[in-house]
């Protein structure tokens, strides 16, 4: 069983950037999209930013021009750069990956945190 794990949350200041990463631990086989998630305390997960293996992007309107995600499709790498974070910024971060067969794979989760 293939698992998503994450890294580089923390603790970051308001318009300050960061950088967090999602790597598989094997190899998934036809690959369609990758996305990342977030989920606030006492809030519904959400989807932050997609991207797809042809490498089309999507923004959930909160964050379009302030994050970017890209993926490393032969490493089943997936990142998010975060700037100019704000407050309202601060969840848990989940990776995601999904298959031609539809099949999801999920991150534990990554804490990151926009306060001064």
């Amino acid at each position: 069983q293939v698992q998503l794990v994450e890294s580089g949350g923390g603790l970051v200041q308001p318009g300050g950037s960061l950088r967090i990463s999602c790597v598989a631990s094997g190899p998934i086989a036809n690959l369609y999209a990758l996305g990342w998630y977030r989920q606030a305390p006492g809030e519904r997960r959400e989807l932050v930013a997609a991207i797809t293996s042809s490498g089309i992007t999507n923004y959930a309107a909160s964050v379009k021009g302030r994050f970017i995600i890209s993926a490393e499709n032969t490493k089943n790498a997936l990142y998010l750069q975060l700037n100019s974070v704000e407050p309202e910024d601060t969840a848990v971060y989940y990776c995601n990956m999904l298959d031609t067969s539809g099949t999801r794979y999920w991150g534990q989760g990554t804490q990151v945190t926009v306060s001064s």
